[in-house]
């Protein structure tokens, strides 16, 4: 009766050890999900932080060709998906004439060198009618390029850069961070049962 008596003692205490383990494992695994959660929340951040200096800016007025302006162009806020930077914005007709075939010219700047290097982006449709809408988009390596700036628009007819009026379009939407779900494998025994309880007695050698 005595042995019987301690050795349930010993496992009752050898099961408590092993809950108190478990409940280190399930700890450890959520300050390691939390951890993980906030790099990668971090990390996000720095790169929208860096993904704020490729907000277009309006071109000196200089460059700016005389004369009343044929375009008002919204420039949109950068997105970052899937390893790559998504520029767009929206191109309206404000003139009294059709224009065609429209692109608008971008100067990237390279994150490696600092360098300078020009591009452009066609606007859809190619024909906008007076009051109509185009948009545009381009599509950028993340790591490739630190900003992007609006430098000019051009039509079809005889290349030529177009007076413009420009203003900030869409904005980013807000970050958010998926929550992380921890699975932690149960136990051998059934529902925190004793291998020994009265229900399901076990032979003591």
């Amino acid at each position: 009766m005595l042995t019987d008596s301690t050795h349930t003692e010993l496992f009752i205490e050898e099961k408590r050890s092993t809950g108190r383990k478990l409940v280190a494992v399930v700890c450890a695994l959520t300050v390691t999900a939390i951890v993980f959660a906030g790099y990668t929340y971090l990390r996000k951040r720095s790169a929208q932080q860096r993904l704020a200096a490729i907000a277009a800016q309006a071109p000196p007025t200089s460059d700016i060709p005389k004369g009343p302006a044929k375009a008002h162009i919204l420039v949109d806020d950068a997105l970052l998906r899937g390893g790559q930077t998504i520029i767009g914005g929206t191109v309206r007709n404000i003139s009294a004439k059709k224009l065609s075939g429209l692109t608008v010219a971008l100067e990237l700047r390279r994150r490696k060198d600092g360098s300078l290097e020009q591009t452009s982006a066609t606007v859809e449709p190619h024909d906008l009618e007076p009051d109509q809408e185009g948009r545009y988009v381009l599509k950028l390596p993340a790591q490739q390029y630190i900003s992007v700036r609006l430098v000019g628009l051009k039509g079809e007819a005889d290349s030529a850069q177009l007076a413009y009026t420009t203003a900030s379009g869409q904005k980013r939407p807000p970050e958010r961070i998926e929550p992380k779900v921890v699975t932690v494998p149960r136990s051998g025994s059934r529902g925190g049962e004793f291998l020994n309880s009265p229900e399901n007695p076990a032979r003591v050698p």
